[in-house]
């Protein structure tokens, strides 16, 4: 709900205010700096109704919503008075949980930042720009022992006083998400986000005017990445000799740098849900990239499993074989390699115990079932010999004769148990009808791909 506040314009008429906007958007950016700073966040996918992101903090997975940066076009069907009251309760909810967070990390709140950086649009900056410096502070401040609590307020105001006349240090290169950089160092991290860290370590992504900046802005930070953009405020221009990866999203590329590989938007998403560095020659300027496919979605769950979801397992597989430790070596020189490039390792383990228990739950089904057979093989034989006696009632019970042939378990089910049966075989249909949709409308892209080509070269000629 703030994020979606965030993106929509002021209109008196409806209520919605300037101050409303714009507390909801420095919430969100709030929000955003931490998760991109202590990389939290796991999955990303752009739709058309916005982009997913789908964080970890404290053990709890939280998926939110965040519109395209398009202008929005409010319609009177929707009853915004209703909705501006649950968002004022929201509004107080998420200032309270990025006030727990902050203080978490020793970073203290609300922030205050650079004027400058803050008229120019580039908030994330400037919140990094103002935890860096808060925590330096921090760090140099004596620790008077029972010093009372009006001289502690007195040194906080001191702080944010100073830091508002003077401003905040210059941008300098990866000075963007520099939250609290010695704080969450001595936090403890798990694997996942160590892997996370890693993944654009390394990497200097310089960002074009026309490509996604806000979002592009959070997400590389948020797995260890570099970037910069082009406008003012930002922290290296595009003519920097070091930047190894150039995002753009148009036809034709006029300027090239031969130090760098430009790549559409997708890449970097794509890198993120895979957890690897994918080959960039996909997704070059002027390409049809691949799928964008969901991370939200299990494939094997769905029955059908895409081909480029196909490749990125086989370059998850290789990446993990690259690193795999040779015999009699210890496991922190398996976690030192290539920093385990490895949530393809971590996907491929819990894919295996997945499996695992899948194929112990159907042991345990078919060894049921045939138990209940083996107790049917007595009343199915009464059955037979009473057979003659009973062709009326068997006839005025068809669906029970069809069940019993083809699965005889089903004579021992309650009625709520068929009916729950029955459900479930209805959905397995379904799910094979998608699948065989999602197969035919592929069978037809490729021949409508072949018979262009076709076409091309018969005009050719």
């Amino acid at each position: 709900m703030v994020h979606l506040f965030a993106m929509l314009p002021a209109i008196d008429r409806l209520k919605i205010e300037v101050k409303r906007i714009h507390n909801c958007r420095r919430l969100c950016h709030e929000w955003q700096a931490y998760i991109s700073r202590t990389h939290k966040l796991r999955k990303v996918f752009v739709a058309v109704k916005g982009i997913y992101y789908q964080a970890e903090v404290d053990g709890q997975k939280i998926t939110w919503l965040a519109p395209h940066a398009r202008q929005q076009v409010l319609t009177d069907d929707v009853d915004f008075n209703v909705m501006l009251t649950f968002l004022e309760f929201y509004e107080a909810l998420l200032g309270f949980v990025n006030f727990q967070l902050y203080h978490s990390i020793n970073v203290k709140y609300p922030p205050i930042l650079d004027p400058r950086l803050e008229a120019l649009a580039a908030d994330l900056y400037a919140l990094s720009r103002y935890f860096d410096a808060n925590h330096r502070a921090a760090i140099q401040e004596p620790q008077v022992a029972g010093s009372s609590r009006s001289e502690q307020e007195q040194e906080e105001s001191d702080l944010r006083l100073a830091q508002l006349q003077h401003q905040l240090p210059a941008n300098e290169p990866g000075a963007l998400m520099h939250l609290v950089q010695d704080a969450s160092s001595e936090i403890e991290e798990d694997e996942t986000t160590r892997n996370c860290k890693n993944l654009f370590q390394n990497k200097k992504i310089f960002l074009s005017r026309e490509v996604p900046r806000e979002s592009l802005l959070f997400v590389i930070p948020a797995f260890g990445g570099i970037v910069s953009w082009e406008g003012d405020g930002a922290p290296f221009a595009e003519s920097d000799d070091s930047i190894t990866h150039q995002i753009v999203d148009r036809p034709t590329q006029g300027h090239v740098y031969l130090s760098r590989e430009y790549v559409q938007p997708q890449w970097v998403y794509d890198c993120i849900n895979a957890r690897i560095i994918l080959p960039t020659e996909p997704y070059m300027v002027g390409r049809d990239p691949p799928p964008h496919l969901s991370p939200f979605v299990d494939d094997e769950a769905e029955g059908y499993v895409p081909d480029y979801a196909k490749t990125i397992r086989q370059l998850q597989a290789a990446a993990k074989s690259d690193i795999q430790p040779l015999p009699g070596t210890g496991n922190d020189e398996l976690d030192n390699s290539q920093n385990m490039l490895a949530e393809g390792f971590i996907n491929r383990t819990e894919a295996m115990e997945a499996a695992e228990k899948k194929q112990e739950m159907m042991f345990l089904e078919k060894q049921y079932h045939n138990e209940l057979k083996m107790e049917l093989q007595g009343v199915s034989s009464i059955s037979k010999l009473n057979s003659e006696d009973t062709e009326s009632k068997e006839q005025s019970l068809p669906d029970v004769e069809e069940q019993s042939a083809e699965d005889p378990s089903r004579l021992m089910m309650s009625r709520k148990k068929r009916g729950l049966y029955k459900a479930i075989e209805m959905g397995k249909q379904q799910k094979k009808e998608r699948v065989e949709k999602l197969k035919e409308r592929k069978r037809n892209i490729e021949a409508g791909q072949k018979s262009e080509k076709k076409h091309k070269k018969a005009q050719v000629s």
